[in-house]
């Protein structure tokens, strides 16, 4: 590996077509371009993201943006020294779709090729924006996914729990459905919940009184569903107020229940004695600022130090790809032309999966 290592990086694991290049050393790196092509038109209808749809549009743009990615770094594959792509978790299309763009990069160029848990891109974005020291605890909370992680290196992950059902994103995705509010739905629901009463329905905290970090959003969910059913007219319509209350009292019920169960957490880490305890938090609710605020209010109790990316970086990106890249070259050999694209891949491989395992392998 060179002491400075630029890495082209393709992400496409759900409904976000990205590659970008980052130059750099482990934790002191430097993004040159970060191209996202968004498909939120094309699922709109649908309420939610379609994986068939999905997959065919990254297979239609992926050149395209590794091109633009390329030319914004003012760059050429004869400058780049490795081609990272995220190989799993993710709907299967569009993951395939990125490996395979990859493989043919790397086949035409002679470039080593590493594959990349996409979630330890996530766990790994502190290390490119802010160059926090290992170990941290990283919250991890995204349309699919939910973790308490302590990140002791670039490649070891120990998690200490996480949703037992659905993840965040998803119960933010399904509420916004329910209560007649537009998709994406977690940024549907924050603006809602502004105007909203969060005291006027007394949604439940699901798990916050007993022990562990392991959290559950379907119970929540339901009863979202319930008191929405409660509030309909005659038309089976909700007035604006009915929506902004509902969208409030949910999203307060989701932050108190990750507040508590964040305590849990550090209290686990912090017993680990930290040379600089930190908490970061990733993923797509991350962007979330009443959750943060809840967030850097426990961290503040527990005299420790809350980092959270800039918005940009929350959601899915081939940035943090090619950070993490970076960051495990040194540890672990390329890949080649045997990679696989995985619809199910833990981060923390020694731990039990939470949610069951299948013919595919584990869910998380």
């Amino acid at each position: 590996m060179p002491e400075t290592a630029t890495v082209l990086a393709l992400e496409s694991s759900c409904d976000d077509t990205a590659a970008a290049v980052v130059s750099g050393v482990p934790g002191d790196m430097h993004i040159l371009s970060s191209v996202v092509y968004g498909q939120t038109d094309l699922h709109a209808g649908f309420g939610g993201v379609v994986p068939e749809i999905a997959a065919r549009a990254h297979a239609e743009v992926l050149d395209v943006c590794v091109a633009a990615a390329l030319r914004d770094a003012d760059l050429s594959l004869d400058d780049v020294d490795g081609i990272g792509v995220t190989c799993g978790p993710g709907l299967i299309g569009g993951v395939v779709s990125g490996v395979m763009t990859a493989k043919g990069l790397a086949a035409a160029s002679g470039l080593p090729l590493y594959g990349i848990n996409h979630l330890a891109g996530h766990a790994l974005t502190p290390r490119l924006t802010d160059g926090v020291q290992f170990p941290y605890l990283m919250l991890l909370v995204s349309g699919g996914h939910c973790q308490f992680l302590i990140a002791h290196n670039p490649v070891r992950f120990e998690r200490l729990g996480g949703t037992i059902d659905d993840a965040p994103g998803e119960a933010f995705d399904k509420v916004a459905r329910l209560i007649g509010l537009g998709q994406p739905g977690g940024p549907a629901v924050e603006a809602a919940a502004r105007s909203g009463d969060a005291a006027r329905f007394a949604f439940p905290r699901p798990l916050t009184h007993k022990p562990g970090c392991d959290l559950s959003f379907s119970g929540l969910k339901t009863a979202v569903l319930r008191a929405r059913d409660d509030c309909v007219d005659d038309l089976n319509q909700l007035r604006a107020q009915d929506q902004a209350d509902l969208a409030a009292s949910f999203q307060a019920a989701v932050a108190d229940s990750l507040a508590a169960k964040t305590a849990h957490a550090l209290s686990v880490y912090l017993a680990q004695n930290p040379h600089q305890p930190v908490l970061c938090v990733a993923g797509g609710v991350a962007a979330n600022m009443a959750i943060r605020t809840v967030l850097e209010t426990v961290c503040s109790a527990f005299d420790t130090d809350f980092l959270a990316p800039p918005l940009g970086l929350c959601t899915d990106n081939a940035a943090m790809i090619a950070a993490a890249t970076i960051e495990q070259m040194p540890h672990r050999a390329p890949d080649g032309m045997g990679l696989s694209a995985r619809p199910r891949m833990p981060l923390d491989t020694e731990s039990a999966a939470m949610l069951g395992s299948g013919k595919k392998g584990a869910k998380a």
